[in-house]
């Protein structure tokens, strides 16, 4: 016991530097996270073959366990065209030091003691149901606006960047001048989530919808309003959004997908 309060000590101390030096970093010139003030924990998971029901059932029977330990639950999705992940989960952690305090660790081990199946058990069958798993922690919205976009939607648009060396902040700035052109012309807004740590990616920006006509709709819009839209959010004209953004990436990725009942 003493060991694992030791081992819990340390792995708390860890986080709570790394918190201060993210902070650093961000000031140094890193993509600006004044907007983006909440901490959660994106998982990709690809299922194994012929595994994504189970996969799904899977993280479906463990969200009374999250309940139990006072954590919010993941908002998920599944693909249908694009990456090669089959889920995405997106876990609200608020902060490091808020969802590694005492309490919410204390918690966290109660409820994964007496649910079921156990937090062994559920390690083991998912690592069964999954072909490989991938972990980014970043900074977005608060949890109420992430909450709202995913509220009456069942269509999801995720863009997934690696900017090119040293244009992480104009990227950044480049994903909020193309909310403006959304905004301009009547289209959902993208949620931008920044990198803090985990896997490669720099940014990625999540667009929710009704269903695939409501994501198709911008096709029906004017060339004068997406003319003026463009202008006003700092482009040339609409036609210049895509070309301006390749010359801040490496590698961008698009999933689309739809919500899990």
């Amino acid at each position: 016991m003493r060991n694992r309060l030791k081992e819990m000590s340390m792995f708390l101390a860890f986080f709570m530097l790394h918190a201060l030096l993210s902070s650093a970093s961000l000031a140094a010139g890193s993509p600006p996270s004044s907007e983006q003030p909440t901490l959660y924990k994106t998982t990709f998971v690809r299922a194994a073959p012929g595994k994504l029901l189970d996969l799904i059932a899977l993280y479906k029977s463990r969200m009374a366990a999250y309940d139990a330990s006072g954590d919010e639950r993941p908002l998920w999705w599944r693909h249908t065209q694009g990456d090669q992940w089959d889920l995405m989960l997106l876990f609200p952690m608020g902060s490091y030091t808020e969802y590694y305090s005492k309490e919410r660790v204390s918690r966290r081990k109660k409820a994964a003691e007496v649910s079921f199946p156990s937090q062994n058990e559920f390690t083991q069958k998912i690592n069964a149901c999954s072909a490989w798993r991938e972990d980014i922690f970043v900074m977005g919205p608060l949890l109420e606006t992430v909450k709202k976009a995913f509220a009456g939607t069942a269509y999801y648009h995720i863009e997934i960047f690696i900017a090119l060396p040293g244009k992480q902040e104009e990227l950044y700035k480049e994903r909020e001048m193309e909310n403006a052109y959304q905004v301009g012309t009547g289209r959902p807004e993208n949620m931008i989530f920044v990198r803090d740590q985990g896997a490669t990616w720099d940014l990625f920006t999540l667009g929710c919808y009704r269903d695939l006509k409501h994501w198709a709709e911008s096709a029906d819009i004017p060339k004068e309003k997406r003319d003026s839209a463009a202008r006003q959010a700092g482009f040339n004209s609409p036609d210049e959004i895509g070309p301006y953004l390749r010359t801040l990436i490496d590698i961008h990725r698009d999933t689309m997908g739809v919500a899990i009942k």
